[in-house]
This record gives structure tokens, sequence and C-alpha cells, in this order.
């Protein structure tokens, strides 16, 4: 099913944002420019020392937020409606379309931004692009791979499964070699995992080129729902929630033996499981055709500039420094902040080694291919929030006896549609 979701109103949006932000200013107009930016990174204090000790005329000032929709989001669209909004915060590329159809964000191309396409991942940078308008400054992504305990793999006789038929041949067997191990488990309560499966089997979602188009029960979507609801009920799979308590000892146990996870997700592991190190490794995504090399995104933010600063040059200008200095990203990799969005800035950090945890595999040269081969015609909607909500009850209720993966699919495209309508968003029938 495929429904078309006009955008007038989204485009009328961006025009009326385009004008007001050219009433912004240059900034420089004193002596001193000071810059509020709101976030959530961890150890990103360190970059922003850096730059202020680098920078005397511009000065950033942090302040740290809680983040998600509840937390900091909430704060930030409360701020930019009274008009109190900081000059830069962190946002999630899922939630870039939200602040859009709020007005929030500084179209950034008019001071120069788009000079600097080239600087970044190519896929990353197109999700702060929309109708030729750039509004956010990619910082890091989250390219997904398998996790695999390579010791058990090799005990029971188990290759990498290069592709899914594979994957589901190798849970059979570790099922039969060990019954209470499972190959890994379905986060009902996750969605954001599910999204990127769908993204890597080929699924598009959600286009804007001058309409909203929605068709989330397309396809390829279809098929990783069919094809997980079989696992699950072939009891070859955990239902329980990744990356909580009762997962982590599952991990710690070797009752989960490979996470399709996202790079990020190393800290995870080497955290939640030192009993592990030297047992994992990390194996390209299980791909639909023998030939394909497609890839998937868990995870991704940017660093954008929000409506009524009065200083966006100056504030673009630290957003490019933040993510592309390599001093910076260092600070950041040390942070655990993610994959870095600048282009080959990977090498040469602290992610281009071999690490004992995994066995001695360089294996951050997994994910820096995956992040090649993500899709870059991935887009999001404004209310991607109550999507993934919908799909997570969805979810939810068929672990819980009710209903099927296909049918929260399906689920989920009806009331998207229905809540962009509520949005003021006409749908064509």
């Amino acid at each position: 099913m495929r429904r078309a979701l006009g955008l007038r109103s989204l485009i009328g949006m961006l025009v009326v944002l385009a004008a007001m932000t050219g009433c912004g200013g240059g900034g420089g107009q004193s002596d001193q420019v000071r810059l509020t930016f709101w976030t959530w990174v961890p150890g990103i204090e360190k970059s922003i020392d850096l730059w202020n000790s680098q920078n005397p005329d511009v000065q950033v000032e942090l302040e740290s937020i809680t983040a998600g929709v509840d937390g900091g989001y909430a704060k930030m669209f409360s701020a930019v409606k009274a008009g109190a909004a900081p000059d830069l915060a962190q946002v999630e590329y899922w939630e870039i379309p939200a602040f859009l159809l709020e007005q929030g964000l500084v179209e950034l191309g008019r001071y120069g931004a788009k000079q600097h396409a080239g600087e970044f991942v190519p896929w990353q940078w197109r999700q702060g692009v929309f109708n030729d308008g750039v509004y956010a400054i990619p910082q890091a992504s989250g390219p997904m791979a398998l996790y695999y305990r390579a010791d058990l793999f090799q005990q029971w006789g188990i290759e990498p499964p290069a592709t899914w038929d594979a994957y589901e041949r190798a849970a059979r067997r570790i099922r039969g070699a060990d019954p209470s191990a499972r190959i890994g488990t379905f986060p009902p309560a996750n969605s954001q995992w599910f999204v990127a499966l769908a993204w890597q089997a080929g699924a598009r979602w959600f286009g804007a080129d001058g309409r909203w188009s929605v068709d989330i029960d397309d396809g390829p979507t279809l098929r990783v729902a069919e094809y997980w609801d079989r696992l699950r009920r072939d009891g070859l799979i955990f239902t329980m929630p990744d990356v909580h308590t009762e997962w982590y000892k599952a991990v710690r146990d070797g009752k989960i033996v490979a996470w399709l996870g996202p790079q990020w997700g190393d800290a995870l592991l080497k955290g939640n499981a030192p009993n592990t190190a030297g047992k994992w490794r990390v194996a390209p995504m299980p791909q639909w055709s023998t030939t394909g090399k497609a890839s998937a995104n868990w995870g991704g933010s940017s660093t954008a500039v929000l409506r009524g600063t009065r200083h966006p040059r100056e504030a673009l200008r630290f957003a490019l420094w933040l993510n592309t200095d390599r001093r910076s990203v260092d600070h950041l990799i040390e942070g655990g902040y993610g994959w870095p969005a600048a282009t080959g800035i990977a090498r040469g950090s602290a992610l281009d080694r071999a690490d004992p945890f995994f066995g001695g595999q360089r294996y951050n040269d997994v994910f820096a291919e995956a992040d090649r081969h993500v899709d870059t015609g991935w887009r999001w909607v404004p209310t991607t929030a109550a999507m993934l909500d919908s799909l997570n009850i969805g979810f939810t209720e068929a672990v819980g006896g009710q209903g099927s993966f296909v049918e929260a699919v399906r689920a989920a495209q009806r009331s998207t549609v229905r809540d962009m309508r509520r949005k003021g968003l006409t749908v064509d029938d």
C-alpha cells in the first residue's frame, strides 16, 4: 500500500523559515560572541574546551540535557516556541523533520554549509537536507554488523552467516547444540533496530520530493517482518529486550551468541560482559542476496542551529569544526559518541587499531565498510516518534500472543498516515 502526503504546509514553512533566518544577522558585531549548546553526548566538553581555548572571539557554553522525546526534545521545542532556544542543539537524524515542521531550525545553506558537503559521508549529509536546504551538520551514526562469539561458533562448526538464509540455519544449529542458547533476540520495544533491518533490505518508507509518501508496509519490510515472525514462531530467537539487564546476563553467560548491533555497541559489550573478552569477532551483516553488500544504520545525530540565534555564521563555523577537526573527533570517540560522520576521519584515530576484546581483530574495518553501503535514499517524517511507538506496541503485542510482526507493520502504516493528517499534512488517498 502506498499513500502520498501533501507537503504544501511544510514547503511553505521552509520558505518562511528561510526568510526568518535571513534576519538573524551574521554575528561578530561585538568583541566576543557567546553561543549556547544543548547536548547529551558524553565527553563533548573536552571538544568544547579545545574550541574555546583556540577561539577567544567565539565562546561556546555547554548545557547537558537528557536524550529522548520526553527529555531534551520536549525542552528544545518549548524553548523554540518561547523564543528562548539555545544557539545549537544535538538533534538525532530521525527528529530533524519534526523540528522543521515546528520551524525550529536555521537553513544553513545560505551561510555556506553546502560547500562542506564533501567532508561528510554522503548518506549522513543527506539526513539534514530537505528541499535543497541544509538544516543540520552530521555528527555520528551507527553502521551495523554482526557481533558473534567466535569461540562458540567454532565449537559448533558454524561460520559467520553471509546471508539471511545462512543466519536462520545457524540459529537452528545453535539451538540444537545448546537448547538454552539462541543466536540473538528480537527486541519488541526497540523498533529502531527493526527499522535498520528494513532499511538494509531496501525499504524506503518515506519520500519528500515535493510531497510526502508513506510506504511502511512495502515489500522489503514485509519480507523482514515475515522472516523474524518465522524465527520467533520456531523458537530460534529470544524476544527479550536488548541492552537491558536480562540481555546482558544472557550475553555474559553465552546464551546470546550473536548480536546484530551498531558500531557504538562495542562499548556495551566491553562494559557489560568483560568476562567474554577475546571471544568476540565482528562480521558484515547477512545479506538478502549472495552478491549483496547492503548495510544498515541504527542511531545517528547531528549538530543543528536553532531558530532565534543571533549568530548563525559563528554557530555553523563551530558545528563544522566540532565534527571535522581531528582533535575534536578524537575527544568524541573517546567519549563513545558513535561512528564519525566526517569522511575518512576514523583512519588514524582510536578506531583504527586492533582490539584485544575482539581477539586482536581490527573490527572497525568492518564498520567502515558498512558505512559505505548504507542506502542514501532513506528519509524520516515529522511524526517518526509516533511511528516508532506504534511499531513498539505492535511488536510487543505480537510477542505476547496478539497478532504478528507483519500486522504490526501494517498497523504502523495506518497510524502514521493518520498522525500526519492530524499534523495538518494532506493525505491523498
